[in-house]
């Protein structure tokens, strides 16, 4: 996300403490606050999770379902650990309740317990034994809590439903348990299957190019092509959120990131408070469709379709165009109804410059984009691009990655990884 600049003589832009409006209106960014020892356990932790990721889908030959579990089990325990039961909780300084330790543990060893099992509990089918169904219960009910946390009701409340019509529907606790908990058709069913193998991959390396300041390249690209036209602040705020949008698919952190610059250069230049707000509002949510890094729901499209997620990539390319097109004709005709001008030139940076100095960060959107139309997974992709991510930040020294902000990338791709995950998880339920 890029910090707030000053991008015009109309005064200093607006000061926004980013991290403070992603706690109050994003659920995911509502965590836990950690100093010192605490503070570094909690970063190493997470920082392990992303590299047993890596380990996971470049290395490990375990079977589908140890992979799925292992990965459920370390999300509920990293679930525990950042979020609270109350919103208000959070503000609270290393504090934990004991009740979160221990639902975290438990939520844990349920999954681990299954991974430890696995060879049995396929033998079994059906016949699974007392303790088999106290402990299934207990994983999905935590797996439940970690959702109503992270995500919110809504979904647990459509998956309550499916599960009740399970019920009446005259199936026995054993089979449901069973197949909610025990097999590939539940909690670890395609969606934390893909979550695992390529949404993880996708988070992690959006974090490392976050960690590059592509964010801020992205924003001065946007006022170098339109800053200068009528209305240009709004159009800039455009731009810059569907360049955003290509690494990006958090329509949240979208808003926030680049809505913490040009919204309040919207309102100086004339625009309304509120039509300043709704275009950065309805531009960042674009960035779910926007190729090549889209939402979640694009991964699961191409799993459950069985189509390349290169082609489903391919296909989003009309709409997203369209939809940004919209969005800036609107933003242009708003623009010249109100009589608004541009920023003058010599004000904005020059666009030849601009991409001749910082040009080579869109080096790994170029190598995700050209992998995955050389037929390599998507996953495989993902990670050739954060290995260039991580290369080419290394060209100058302002995007330079440092021991700090190499495993702070892998801390914020862990975090922003267990919502995704905990949604995916429930949506295993309902789709089983």
């Amino acid at each position: 996300m890029s910090e707030p600049t000053n991008l015009t003589s109309m005064g200093e832009v607006e000061h926004i403490n980013v991290d403070e409006v992603m706690a109050e209106y994003d659920r995911e960014s509502n965590t836990r606050h950690y100093s010192g020892v605490p503070r570094v356990v909690v970063r190493y932790i997470l920082t392990a999770f992303s590299l047993f990721v890596f380990y996971m889908n470049l290395i490990s030959a375990w079977p589908e379902q140890i992979r799925r579990a292992s990965f459920v089990g370390l999300i509920i325990f990293m679930a525990f650990m950042l979020y609270p039961a109350r919103k208000k909780s959070a503000k609270l300084q290393n504090f934990v309740p004991w009740y979160d330790i221990v639902l975290g543990v438990l939520g844990t060893s349920c999954f681990f317990y299954y991974v430890f099992n696995f060879s049995t509990m396929a033998q079994k089918a059906t016949r699974i034994s007392s303790l088999d169904v106290i402990v299934g219960i207990i994983g999905i009910l935590i797996i439940a809590e970690v959702c109503r946390r992270v995500v919110g009701l809504p979904i647990l409340v459509v998956a309550s439903a499916f599960v009740i019509y399970a019920f009446t529907s005259g199936y026995s606790i054993n089979r449901i348990v069973y197949t909610l908990f025990y097999t590939l058709d539940g909690v670890i069913g395609t969606p934390i299957g893909v979550c695992s193998t390529f949404i993880v991959l996708f988070i992690i390396l959006g974090s490392f190019l976050e960690k590059t300041n592509i964010g801020t390249f992205f924003i001065d690209i946007a006022n170098s092509i339109a800053g200068f036209s009528s209305g240009g602040p709004a159009k800039v705020a455009v731009i810059s959120s569907a360049l955003e949008g290509m690494y990006s698919g958090s329509s949240v952190a979208n808003t926030v990131g680049s809505g913490s610059v040009t919204i309040p250069v919207m309102k100086k230049t004339g625009y309304d408070k509120d039509f300043a707000a709704a275009v950065e509002a309805a531009a960042s949510t674009g960035g779910q469709i926007m190729p090549p890094i889209m939402g979640a729901a694009a991964f699961l499209m191409a799993e459950m379709t069985e189509l390349p997620y290169s082609t489903i990539a391919a296909a989003a390319i009309l709409p997203a165009v369209l939809y940004f097109a919209g969005i800036f004709l609107m933003v242009h005709f708003e623009a010249k109804k109100l009589g608004l001008r541009g920023l003058p030139k010599e004000q904005l940076p020059s666009f030849f410059k601009l991409f001749l100095k910082k040009g080579y960060l869109f080096i790994p959107i170029i190598v995700l984009i050209a992998t995955m139309s050389a037929g390599y997974t998507a996953s495989r992709a993902a990670c050739l691009a954060i290995l260039a991510s991580i290369i080419v930040s290394m060209f100058r020294k302002e995007t330079r990655l440092t021991p700090k902000t190499f495993v702070e990338a892998l801390e914020n791709g862990a975090k922003n990884t267990i919502g995704v995950a905990a949604a995916c998880a429930i949506a295993g339920i309902i789709v089983g």
